[in-house]
């Protein structure tokens, strides 16, 4: 079982983000944080958590450290018998906000793994993106952490906005080695709908050669490219969680749950959820359309598509990809050696 608490609150916008957040709603922040319990107390019992059952814990958003460690301390208290002994418990944040003491005190909370925005360590990059931090802050950030005491500690980064090069990649990319990290998130700008990028398409460039230089100087450098964005001297459990359809808890406005072959959706604006956090919407998902998140989920990780989720004509058309050398297999599973054709090998299987 995982768990997802969203905290929908950030200090500017980017203007790639789609996501639930908000930068104009900060007065709300501490009714916010009890109607997050209380959601969060509802959620336990309807899906039976029992005591030692939820594997990993993950704090997103928007910006979690926009929100002081004190107003998470009830969340925590509920939460410590259900979590197992050795629970991945990880909190994104942003370098501007993720101060020394922010971090000594989420670590005090239970906190083992942080995932840091940093995007690039370009300033003019950062700008264009609309980034609230410097590169000066995203180091600090970075080695503050680690100077605290967390377990493991990570970094997102994003290529393909427009003027990226393999040199100004190497550049981020060598900043990034130096920095005491054991996870890299890198990914592709895309263009989403109702962002200020969505104006301005013509900012994502179409370089696909440089999605293979960023995955091979990373893996260069001894990180295991585990998922398509995804590489890793340490693997998370989190993620692969939810690349496995395990069940997960969605605490927050804007987060989803999942249980068995239904997704749990809460209301997205914060006053709404506010009033009240127990509403939300029920989608069903039929046989086929779980078998296909099964599919292209299992393509785009390592951790490959279990054989038995397959139709016999799917079967037989893997069989052909493996006897081309696009699919390797065991006895139990088929698995995709080169992560970037993930979607085409997916489509295939299911046309």
């Amino acid at each position: 079982m995982l768990a997802y608490i969203h905290i929908p609150y950030c200090d500017s916008k980017c203007h790639y983000c789609s996501f639930n957040s908000y930068v104009d709603k900060f007065d709300t922040r501490q009714a916010y944080m009890v109607s997050l319990l209380e959601q969060l107390r509802y959620e336990i019992e309807r899906f039976r958590i029992a005591y030692g059952q939820i594997e990993t814990l993950f704090i997103g958003g928007g910006t979690p450290s926009t929100v002081t460690p004190k107003l998470y301390e009830a969340l925590f208290r509920y939460l410590a018998p259900y979590l197992a002994q050795d629970a991945e418990i990880t909190t994104e944040a942003n370098p501007n906000s993720a101060t020394r003491s922010w971090l000594e005190e989420m670590c005090q909370l239970g906190v083992n793994r942080v995932s840091f925005g940093v995007q690039s360590f370009r300033q003019e990059k950062l700008q264009a993106l609309n980034r609230a931090h410097t590169p000066k802050q995203a180091i600090a950030a970075v080695e503050n952490a680690h100077k605290v005491g967390f377990a493991h500690l990570s970094i997102d980064l994003i290529y393909n906005y427009a003027g990226d090069t393999e040199a100004t990649m190497l550049d981020d990319l060598q900043q990034a080695f130096l920095l005491p990290i054991d996870h890299i998130s890198a990914y592709e700008l895309t263009i989403e709908a109702n962002t200020p990028f969505a104006a301005t398409p013509h900012v994502r460039q179409e370089q696909e050669a440089l999605a293979f230089f960023v995955a091979e100087t990373i893996t260069k450098e001894g990180f295991t490219h585990y998922e398509i964005s995804n590489f890793g001297h340490y693997e998370s459990r989190h993620n692969k969680g939810y690349w496995e359809l395990k069940p997960y808890l969605g605490i927050g406005a804007g987060a989803v749950g999942f249980l068995g072959d239904r997704r749990y959706y809460p209301q997205t604006d914060i006053e709404n959820y506010i009033q009240n956090p127990l509403q939300h919407t029920v989608e069903k998902l039929n046989e086929e359309a779980l078998r296909t998140e099964r599919i292209f989920l299992g393509l785009r990780s390592r951790l490959g598509v279990p054989k038995a989720v397959l139709t016999s004509t799917m079967q037989e058309r893997a069989e052909v990809l493996c006897s081309e050398g696009k699919l390797t297999q065991s006895p139990s599973h088929y698995y995709n050696p080169n992560l970037f054709l993930a979607d085409a090998i997916a489509l295939y299987l299911l046309d």
